[in-house]
């Protein structure tokens, strides 16, 4: 099993590259099915989504376009419970089916944020495609159309998700080591 160092963390590989492209793709056939007649605006949600939108639009075959919002609630390993809109969203949203796309729902309070910011923009429809939810930490109810996968509360790095910024760019997914 791979171990890598980052920074004053050891971390051990959770999910190999071949399995998160596996569920990328079974995700993306989920919402070729269900959105094909609906022209939806993907929304995704950096830094940590952005490998996993990259490989989610590679698989989807329906007319839709994308942009791209950042929020941040995350200090150090833990949920701050503060969310703060970084990057706001340009484009008109009104009347459209509009895709959430988020790297991980662990409390959901990042989640619940910006479904009321969005909301307030009159869209047709909102979903949630998320590559990782953790069931056991949500503090709030969210109907999340598309999973992943869900996973442990455990700590994880890779595939665009960081320790303080650091371990994005891992194609697993690793888990800390205690």
């Amino acid at each position: 099993m791979s171990v890598i160092q980052i920074k004053d963390k050891r971390f051990k590989t959770f999910i190999p590259e071949e399995k998160i492209l596996q569920e990328v793709a079974r995700v993306a056939g989920e919402i070729n099915r269900d959105l094909k007649d609906c022209n939806p605006l993907f929304l995704s949600v950096l830094n940590g989504s952005f490998m996993f939108t990259a490989d989610l639009m590679k698989h989807l075959e329906i007319p839709c376009e994308i942009s791209f919002v950042k929020l941040a609630s995350y200090e150090g390993t833990s949920s701050s419970g503060k969310v703060k809109e970084l990057v706001g969203l340009n484009e008109s949203i009104e009347g459209r089916t509009v895709v959430i796309v988020e790297d991980i729902v662990d409390t959901g309070l990042t989640m619940q944020r910006l479904l009321e910011t969005l909301r307030a923009r009159n869209p047709k429809d909102i979903r949630i495609a998320t590559l990782l939810v953790k069931p056991d930490k949500l503090k709030v109810d969210l109907d999340i159309h598309y999973v992943a996968m869900n996973i442990p509360n455990d700590f994880i790095v890779g595939y665009g998700l960081d320790y303080d910024g650091l371990g994005r760019n891992y194609r697993d997914i690793y888990t800390v080591i205690e």
